[in-house]
């Protein structure tokens, strides 16, 4: 069966560690939604420039395929204010989830995060809440939730609290067990192995993905 990805934020973490395991895995076509080129080269790649706020003019792009996976999101620092934050993390990936859907797009796959609830007093967690309940709501065959811990790997842009805690978390993941299990820190690229994972198992139903799930399935 020829198998034909959407990833949505793959200049980011999980996205582009998703980006080359989707393609040197058994997808034929991995196509690519950015803000600007990607210096990954490869046959199977198809890179599309777009504009998120004009998203329905590359609706196209959904059109044929297998699964889309989400891995778009920011920081407020980085968005400058919640509205913006909430374009990004909410707004774009729920537009992007009603395209998929409109072109029969079966599987829809996102990162979310560890604690996230719409009744959340935190506003991050409330939001991701917010775009699970939403993506619940659109009615794929698959919907996959992933909810990681702190996510650890090479960022493009500089965050120095993130890198900080990484670097507390990595000292401390020996004692991270029993109850305390679902707070150990996770490589992005085990997240991203997830995903890839649970796509090709092509598994119906609305799935939640916690932590400690992620660590197991995210193997090689």
């Amino acid at each position: 069966m020829t198998r034909i990805a959407v990833v949505l934020g793959a200049t980011g973490l999980v996205g582009s560690a998703l980006t080359e395991d989707l393609l040197n895995g058994e997808w034929a076509e991995v196509r690519v939604l950015v803000r600007r080129p990607m210096k990954l080269r490869h046959p199977g790649l198809k890179q599309v420039i777009i504009d998120w706020e004009r998203l329905a003019e590359y609706k196209e792009q959904f059109a044929g395929a297998s699964a889309v996976f989400c891995c778009l999101g920011t920081t407020i620092k980085k968005a400058g204010s919640q509205e913006n934050f909430e374009r990004v993390d909410l707004e774009y990936p729920l537009a992007a989830a009603a395209l998929a859907k409109t072109y029969g797009v079966k599987q829809f796959l996102a990162v979310s995060s560890m604690g996230a609830n719409i009744r959340s007093r935190a506003f991050y967690s409330r939001t991701k809440g917010k775009l699970e309940n939403g993506l619940g709501a659109i009615g794929f065959q698959g919907l996959h939730l992933f909810r990681p811990s702190l996510l650890l790997g090479d960022r493009e842009e500089s965050r120095p609290g993130e890198r900080v805690a990484a670097i507390v978390m990595k000292a401390l993941d020996f004692a991270m067990v029993g109850k305390a299990a679902k707070y150990r820190a996770v490589p992005a690229a085990k997240v991203a192995r997830a995903m890839m994972n649970i796509a090709q198992a092509d598994t119906g139903g609305v799935h939640i993905y916690t932590n400690e799930v992620i660590h197991v399935i995210g193997k090689s």
